[in-house]
């Protein structure tokens, strides 16, 4: 078995399909940057360390928060 190396596929999706990609690349955008953000204002502000499992918590208050504004 080969490692290392990767063989080119063509992907061609369906206009359906380009805007789900797009608004599931959007949302973790989003995420990503504001956990990035809690992260680093933790940091700079208490020096304080955001692991992982606190982040998995973060992220859960935010669901809850926009499942109540829904």
């Amino acid at each position: 078995m080969r490692h290392g190396k990767s063989l080119p596929l063509p992907f061609y999706p369906t206009t359906e399909q380009e805007q789900i990609l797009r608004r599931t690349i959007g949302c973790v955008r989003l995420v990503f940057n504001r956990a990035l953000a809690a992260r680093t204002e933790a940091w700079y502000e208490k020096q304080e360390r955001v692991d992982y499992v606190q982040t998995s918590a973060i992220l859960t208050q935010w669901k809850r928060l926009v499942a109540t504004k829904s």
